[in-house]
């Protein structure tokens, strides 16, 4: 790649991440190529295509140390301006003709990606009592005659009470406006939509059948939504999206402070995820065959930012102690006060809160896992940029937030990115000859099994081109530079280790993951010391909060670890254990569970007594502040080692490498260390 001096303008592409400086007048297009974001571009830069829309970014952006404005890249030509007014995209530039003239932040829209990110929050089976908030039935009303005045909403809910025993009912306004229009194309036989058994929300002339439900986890990163038929339970779609709102800061303490620093802060993210929203119901609907305005319930779940931001409320009080909510408790709304494009009287549902930094999502994997019914004592932790904690059983549950930063999703770190097509997932390092096999998104086979022979032409072999590192990727590399002694277990490079793959930026280590041979830039992907640094204080992060918990009942081991989220349920539990990011356990009862807060949405939606169910617990759940709870700090400095500096973990005996730290007192009683390293066969770079 171009050689940079820090004088460059620095670009940042979103949602990738990706970053770095490229020189003044570089195309965005090339600096997306040179930075290995993929932007569509059929037309090779001709301006005809029109598919490498990016969008410029305008304010100042703290988390990422820039100021960006459109005029930091240069001005568009008449040309460019006339195609995006054709595409009613003003507010939009064409990569392949905008030029890099100062620090950039710029946000690639789905559409223009030309590999899409792959969101993995899939729905589990799971079985789910049905009874759902809507309910549908026919019913026959009385004629309206001269001299009877009980008005056609009486003589409804008349006949509501006598066919359905159904009393004390009201009707939504817009329901009421068309009702007696609807009452005689019907010829006074209507179907009637009921919520909760409260008010009518809609009615329709004649027999019709069809309830439809939408359950989302809105997550700091991702969003995934579940379209569900209310009478049967069928998951008839789903749907899975960048947070829009990344842009704006990758974890949440940055939104909270963007929410602070911009008066139009708190409109701008809220606007995003209502028309991510609208977006995500829409694509539901068509693949499900029906219209987005038949949707007429959703339950949303989120950590308390995004579910403050959805509602737009400021979230600024969630910035510093004492973290106070605008309100812990389920709220009912209707989709239209958020400017939600479901049906016209839709209900939304967001459930309960357990305290300032564990929210809905957190209460909706509980009443998904329900570890309270159970005897074993269960850690339940939600792994993403925000970790959210539970421990406990049916007798008592404790839980916290850790602020693990967004490491884990593949920024903060060089050559990382989030999961897409061409992104390293799994790493294995050869402990002999320390060359990495791995395998990327898109490819089923690992980078060392090529078939060789006449009958497999070498334009028919896996490239295995890796664009870079997503998250489950940096947890197995950095885990197996461990295991090979690359890593000492302070996470320094082992500086007596002297390899082709390692090499040395003055007295800082980096570890060359793929050649560039194997890279889409032609530039080796590095695993630097920086990049240890960042997983180390992000898993150091979530061990020291569940420490916590543990320590405040007063626990030295727990009976199974259940991880949550997109993330979480797609990291190896032996890589999670050697890196230090759970506590010891048994690997047989450490499991992944998938998208529990997503299924936990979905369950409130076809169950309305588990939103209940759900404010009772959030009630229960006895919170624990991590933030200025005095034990985090020793926690959190013993958890930054691999994978503990004093924490024992006998689960992994056998497992971890003969590089070791030896603790032994010297005559002053003070520990003294000494290293003791294993000899190892030097071999040669792939």
């Amino acid at each position: 790649m171009t050689d940079r001096s820090n004088n460059d303008p620095l670009v940042i592409f979103m949602p990738s991440g990706r970053r770095g400086r490229v020189p003044e007048g570089t195309l965005v297009l090339d600096a997306a190529r040179q930075l290995g974001v993929e932007i569509e571009s059929i037309c090779g830069g001709r301006l005809t295509c029109n598919k490498c829309r990016i969008r410029v970014e305008e304010g100042q952006f703290a988390k990422h140390g820039i100021t960006s404005a459109n005029n930091h890249l240069s001005p568009p030509s008449d040309e460019e301006t006339r195609l995006l007014e054709k595409l009613d995209s003003l507010d939009c530039r064409l990569s392949c003709n905008a030029q890099i003239v100062d620090d950039a932040l710029i946000f690639v829209p789905e559409e223009s990606r030309a590999h899409k990110q792959i969101v993995r929050k899939a729905a589990t089976e799971r079985v789910i009592d049905l009874f759902p908030a809507i309910r549908q039935v026919y019913v026959e009303v009385d004629q309206a005659e001269l001299g009877e005045h009980r008005g056609d909403w009486g003589r409804l809910q008349d006949a509501l009470a006598k066919k359905w025993d159904l009393h004390n009912l009201t009707i939504d306004l817009p329901i009421l406006r068309e009702l007696q229009a609807n009452l005689r194309k019907g010829k006074w036989a209507v179907t009637v939509t009921l919520w909760q058994e409260k008010e009518v929300i809609d009615v329709q002339p004649g027999y019709n059948e069809g309830v439809y439900g939408l359950a989302v986890d809105i997550g700091s990163t991702t969003i995934a939504g579940f379209l569900c038929d209310l009478r049967t339970g069928e998951i008839l779609a789903t749907e899975s999206m960048m947070n829009p709102q990344v842009t704006f800061g990758e974890d949440l303490m940055s939104r909270v402070s963007f929410a602070m620093m911009h008066n139009d802060g708190l409109d701008k993210m809220q606007s995003a995820i209502i028309d991510a929203l609208n977006r995500l119901a829409a694509s539901t609907a068509r693949e499900a065959g029906i219209r987005q305005r038949q949707i007429q319930e959703a339950v949303f779940v989120g950590n308390t930012t995004m579910t403050h931001i959805l509602l737009g409320i400021n979230p600024i009080e969630l910035g510093g102690a004492p973290f106070a909510l605008a309100n812990r408790d389920s709220m009912d709304l209707k989709a239209r006060e958020l400017g939600l494009r479901l049906h016209r009287s839709a209900n939304v549902h967001v459930l309960p809160a357990e305290a300032g930094h564990v929210g809905a999502d957190n209460v909706a994997a509980l009443i998904a896992e329900v570890p309270y019914t159970l005897d074993e004592i269960t850690l339940l932790v939600d792994v993403g940029t925000n970790a959210e904690i539970v421990l406990g059983n049916k007798e008592w549950m404790f839980s916290a937030s850790s602020p693990t930063g967004p490491a884990f999703e593949g920024a903060q770190i060089r050559f990382g990115m989030r999961a897409a097509p061409g992104a390293i997932e799994r790493v294995r390092i050869d402990p002999i000859t320390l060359a990495a096999r791995f395998r990327v998104i898109g490819e089923e086979s690992w980078s060392d099994e090529w078939q060789i022979g006449p009958q497999f032409p070498a334009e028919s072999q896996p490239k295995h081109l890796a664009v870079g590192i997503c998250g489950s990727g940096i947890i197995e590399v950095v885990a197996e530079m461990f295991l090979t002694g690359i890593l000492l277990p302070d996470g320094r490079f082992n500086p007596d280790l002297i390899h082709d793959r390692i090499q040395w930026d003055e007295r800082r280590g980096e570890y060359i993951l793929a050649t560039a041979e194997q890279s889409t830039t032609g530039s080796p992907i590095l695993v630097t010391q920086d990049d240890v640094r960042n997983i180390q204080l992000a898993k150091a992060a979530l061990y020291a909060g569940a420490k916590l918990l543990m320590n405040q009942a007063k626990l030295n081991r727990v009976d199974r670890i259940v991880l949550a989220g997109a993330f979480g349920s797609y990291i190896d539990p032996r890589y999670a254990m050697i890196l230090g990011l759970i506590p010891d356990c048994d690997l047989t009862k450490v499991t992944a569970v998938g998208n529990a807060a997503g299924d936990g949405a979905r369950i409130a939606l076809l169950n309305r007594h588990k939103r209940g169910e759900a404010q009772r617990i959030a009630e229960w759940v006895t919170y624990v502040e991590t933030a200025v709870h005095p034990d985090f700090q020793q926690e959190f400095v013993g958890a930054i080692h691999l994978p503990h500096a004093t924490d024992p973990f006998p689960h992994l005996a056998g497992l971890l490498p003969e590089v070791k730290l030896q603790t032994e007192l010297n005559g002053n009683g003070r520990p003294e260390r000494r290293r003791r390293r294993n000899t190892r066969k030097q071999g040669t770079s792939e």
